[in-house]
Parts: structure tokens; sequence; C-alpha cells
């Protein structure tokens, strides 16, 4: 007899801490995974929730354990294995079930899947889930794409199953077919912003200001009280304060300079770049963990080239400078925000989503990891300040922005004199010079463009296009 109210396939980390979530919030969860050894050890770690958890051990049986119409999410990798489990599922679902994806997948493909599977009755949901294994457990950031009437259909589970501010679910319905996945990848691209900056100021302490990790981490816990308080900032001062046990030294000293990644980063990027909206603090983002990664060349570069020459080491009082990188620290992170929600208005423009850029932040305060004070007040300016173009030009971050300038310049200018690499920092505060100069230098790139291909140009004093005298 099905009994589940809900299935979830694949238990891997992010899998099993969800099915787990839901069995915790007093839901019946069918689980299935390909090996059928994890299936088996699942149910027998459930310990207290068990009896809320049916584990099967094939398709068929997974799918007659729930009570139909059928939700049925998949946990496992993005790609052609969600084609694969999507395919097998197909002939084993009926009219109205729902397949929900809830993992890390390029938008592009959700709205391929919904395409595949019209007309067939079944209906698809794109679902962005943030919090890494924690959120999954105890609550992420839930973020929907789909048709309306599947997300009310679903609507009380994930939002039970959701992280919660002040009460309210972190869990919301974005837009049809892609846009949740899309939020999502947005959402990983500041994250990459965001974590490459803090190490950024990390490496200014360590190698400019020769703090110790100990230091850094004091620094970077006293931030967390003031407009800086995030969860990434306090896991920050948290891994900072680890010791190593086999040699007693700080384990971040020890761990190996090469930063992993897994698309949406990258996604993110591209997808800017596609749609003209510059995304430059997550372009650098990415970049430096491309960079990161190859350290054979950057062995021999520095063995090649050496390191610049300190400049200026130790002329600022030390607590000074600090300041300077937390200001410098909190207008890159207003630079990647607002790159990052451009990037999505321009994408609700195109594919006719009318993404709710409020309800975005607001469903962003707790269970992911970008999670922070500063996304209330991003919360609040965009219910302000609905059709702002861009959330630089609101009236309090504009302000935060007057407020920072000084501090952004001196750090990226005494990062560079003394050869430290800040590439987003760099990238933030270029982005700014070059959005709050209304007479730029592109009318060059024109002329050039003119001179070798005849593209044309418009003038200030006259209307239409134009081509310059070159050959005369």
């Amino acid at each position: 007899m099905a009994e589940a109210e809900i299935g979830v396939i694949g238990l891997g980390v992010m899998g099993a801490n969800l099915a787990l979530n839901i069995a915790d919030n007093g839901y019946h969860v069918a689980v299935y995974n390909r090996t059928a050894s994890r299936t088996q050890e699942f149910a027998a770690g459930a310990g207290a929730l068990a009896d809320r958890v049916t584990a099967c051990a094939t398709l068929e049986e997974f799918v007659g354990a729930i009570r139909p119409p059928r939700p049925v999410i998949i946990m496992v990798k993005a790609g052609e294995p969600v084609d694969q489990q999507i395919a097998a599922l197909r002939p084993l679902l009926q009219a109205n079930d729902i397949i929900i994806d809830a993992g890390n997948a390029n938008f592009r493909d959700t709205m391929r899947r919904f395409t595949d599977l019209e007309g067939s009755g079944l209906t698809f949901i794109g679902m962005g889930v943030s919090g890494g294994e924690e959120g999954a457990r105890h609550g992420p950031s839930i973020m929907v794409g789909g048709a309306e009437a599947a997300w009310k259909r679903v609507e009380p589970v994930l939002t039970a199953i959701s992280a919660k501010f002040e009460g309210e679910a972190c869990a919301a319905w974005l837009g049809e077919n892609g846009a949740g996945h899309f939020v999502k990848t947005i959402h990983n691209g500041i994250e990459y912003a965001d974590m490459q900056m803090i190490a950024e100021v990390y490496g200014v302490m360590r190698d400019h200001l020769n703090m110790d990790a100990a230091s850094i981490a004091a620094v970077f816990s006293a931030w967390s009280s003031g407009p800086l308080d995030s969860y990434l900032i306090d896991i920050t001062a948290d891994v900072l304060r680890v010791d190593d046990a086999a040699t007693g030294r700080p384990i971040v000293d020890i761990i190996v300079d090469a930063a992993g990644q897994k698309g949406t980063g990258r996604w993110s990027v591209i997808e800017s770049q596609m749609m003209g909206v510059p995304a430059t603090a997550i372009e650098a983002a990415v970049a430096a963990r491309s960079l990161s990664a190859m350290r054979g060349q950057r062995a021999a570069a520095q063995a090649l080239f050496g390191l610049p020459e300190p400049n200026g080491n130790g002329q600022r009082d030390r607590q000074v400078v600090l300041d300077d990188l937390e200001k410098a620290l909190l207008a890159g992170k207003v630079a990647a925000y607002a790159q990052g929600f451009a990037v999505m208005a321009a994408a609700s423009q195109e594919f006719d989503w009318h993404l709710p850029m409020a309800t975005i932040a607001r469903i962003w305060r707790a269970g992911c990891i970008i999670r922070s004070r500063f996304l209330d007040e991003i919360a609040t300016a965009f219910s302000q300040n609905p059709d702002v173009a861009n959330l630089a030009l609101t009236p309090v971050f504009a302000q935060m922005l007057k407020d920072t300038d000084a501090s952004l310049r001196r750090v990226v200018a005494e990062a560079a004199m003394n050869g430290l690499p800040v590439p987003a920092l760099a990238s933030a505060l270029g982005y700014f010079d070059t959005y709050r100069r209304q007479r730029g230098t592109a009318n060059l790139i024109q002329a050039q463009r003119d001179f070798f291909g005849a593209h044309g140009f418009a003038r200030l004093d006259a209307e239409g296009e134009h081509h310059g005298p070159w050959g005369g």
C-alpha cells in the first residue's frame, strides 16, 4: 500500500539529508538509490525517523510506495544522469505526477526538459537548493521554477523543510521553467565572488600585514558584528582558528591553494556575457579559481620572475589598514550583488519570468551559503525600488558605496604596489568607476571599429548612423 507523500531519488550527501529533513517535518518519504547498499545504509541510519521512511530496492517499488499524484525529487549528478533518471521514471509514472530536479542543473537543460515532457501528462519542476549538507538537513533556501500550479501542490512540504528567517519560509516560486535553476546559478556566482574577495582580504592580512591565522580569525570575528555579518564571514573565522592534529599548525596553512569548482560559477559568467550584462567581480572570481589550479605554472612563474618588492609595507598603521579592508570588502560585496541582480533582471526580461527580486533576496536570508544581514537591506531596497536598473542606484546602497569608495581605492592601490593579487576587488573598483562615469572612452573604440570595419557610430550632435572621413 502506498504510504509515502513524496519520494527522493539519490542518497548522496544532499539527497540523504533532504530526505531526513522531509521525514523530520512529519512527511512520509520513499527513498531509492541506484546502489542498493546505499539505500540500506540510509534506512539503517534513519534512527527515530525510520517509521517515516520507506526504503525501496527498485524504481518500480519506489514509485508504488508514493501516493499519487506523486512528487518525486531527483538528487543526482547534474547533466546526463538526470536525463537518464527521467527516462527510467517516465514509463512508471502517471499523469499529474511531478518530477522535481533539485540538483545544480544548468537552467538551459531544465528548459529543455520542460519541453521534452510537454504532452506527457507529467509535470516538471527545476528547483535550486542552497545550504550545503547542513542546509539540506535542517533547512535550505529553495528556489522553484516551473508551473505555478505545480508549485502550489508541493508548497506545503517545501516551505516546511526550508530555512526560516524570523518565521518566514526561505522558499518561493520564482517563475516558469528554468527560473529556479537560473536564480540558483547566479546565487552561486555571487557566492564565488564573495568567497574570492574574502580570500583576497585574508591574503592582504597574511602577506602584507604579516598576521597569523589566529589574528586574522579575530579580525573576521569582529567584522561579523558589523555590516559584513554573514555566514561566510563566520565560517572564515572558524576555519582560521582550527589547528591540524598531525602538525599542530593552523590547518589553513597546510591546505593546498587550489580551489575546486563544479560549473555553476562558470555558467553565471557565460550567461552574463550572453545577455551583455557585466558581472566582472564574478568573472574575476571564476578566473581566480582557474588560476589557483595552475600550481605548477605558478611555481615556474615565481621562479622566473620572483615577487615584487614590498612598497610601503608597514608605513600605515595596521588598524587603519584593517578598517580599510573591512570597508573595501563591503564595497566589493555590493558590486557582486549589484551585478548578480542585474543579470537576473536581464534574464527575467529575456525569458519572460518576472523574477521577484525582493523575494529572491528574502529567501536568501537564511539557509543558503550567502546568507547575511546584507540581504535584508537588499530585500528592502527592491521592495521600495522594484524597477531600479541597478542595486547601486538605490539610496541605501548608493550611500554605502560613497562611504566605502576611498577604502576600496586604497586597498586596491596598496595591493597593486605590493604585488598582492586582488582581482575581484580590483574588478569591483573598475566596474564602479566605469558605471559612474557619464563620458567614457568607448568613443575611441567606435572610431576604431568604423575605421577597420565601417561599423558606423552615433554622434553627440546629430541623429542616425555616421561614418568617419578615415580615407581622406
